[in-house]
């Protein structure tokens, strides 16, 4: 029988303001990435988000990002790689601590917004997000988009990779997502988003932006959850899946 993690991006709000519906999410996937509280997230919801997982049966991972409250990570940011280290590990093993006081365990990093995109195709980034999580836990799965310099340096250092593929982002011909800027780069119709992730699961491949097929034979397959369809989207695939005879099971399993 064909498995694929299901993996959602949660956790995104902050305080008072509400981000994604993730009490809906949850039911549909087998991992979430939580915000570890500098792009998005808070204590109380990096607690609340870990129990909902607990409670749900779903995987947890740190989901860490550029501090950057205000754009959300999604703003390109220069700075010291030491410093970007530290402030990786801190938001590491603030999560890992909420895991540890709920009797989870932690079993994955993906990196967040725009420090994912800048790391996949810069490697000094990468090798400092790979650093950072290698220093929390050697254990902790590495997600990385195939291709990528991520990919590269969690090899490098020795790290277990989990290649990542995007259910509703659109990607370039040398296996890059699509900037966010460009008309179609982030997909909305369930019905498209499901084909697109059963074929991810059942060929390995995906249509790039210009039209051609890119192989990419992902271990786990991302909805962003503050897409305003992250519920439809990631019910439909879960149920498409099911009738496919495909199961749905977080990276640790």
């Amino acid at each position: 029988m064909k498995t694929i993690d299901l993996n959602c991006d949660m956790g995104e709000s902050f305080g008072v303001y509400k981000l994604g519906s993730d009490e809906q999410v949850i039911k549909n996937i087998s991992s979430a990435n939580i915000a570890c509280g500098f792009h998005a997230g808070d204590p109380q919801i990096m607690d609340y988000t870990v129990k909902l997982a607990k409670e749900h049966g779903v995987a947890v991972g740190a989901h860490p990002g550029f501090y950057d409250l205000g754009g959300f990570g999604r703003r390109k940011i220069d700075i010291d790689p030491k410093e970007l280290e530290n402030e990786l590990i801190y938001q590491i093993g603030a999560l890992q601590g909420f895991c540890k006081a709920n009797g989870v365990k932690m079993v994955h990093v993906k990196a967040h917004g725009s420090l994912n995109n800048m790391a996949s195709v810069q490697k000094d980034l990468a090798l400092t997000i790979a650093r950072a999580t290698k220093a929390v836990d050697p254990g902790l799965i590495f997600v990385a988009m195939p291709f990528s310099e991520m990919e590269k340096a969690g090899q490098e250092l020795g790290l277990t990779i989990a290649r990542e593929s995007f259910a509703d982002r659109a990607y370039t011909s040398d296996g890059m997502l699509v900037s966010r800027k460009e008309k179609g780069a982030v997909i909305h119709d369930p019905g498209e988003v499901v084909e697109r992730v059963l074929r991810m699961v059942t060929e390995g491949k995906v249509r790039t932006f210009s039209g051609d097929d890119l192989t990419i034979n992902p271990d786990t397959i991302c909805v962003h959850g503050d897409n305003p369809e992250a519920v439809a989207l990631t019910s439909q695939v879960k149920a498409r899946l099911d009738k496919e005879g495909i199961s749905i099971k977080p990276l640790s399993l």
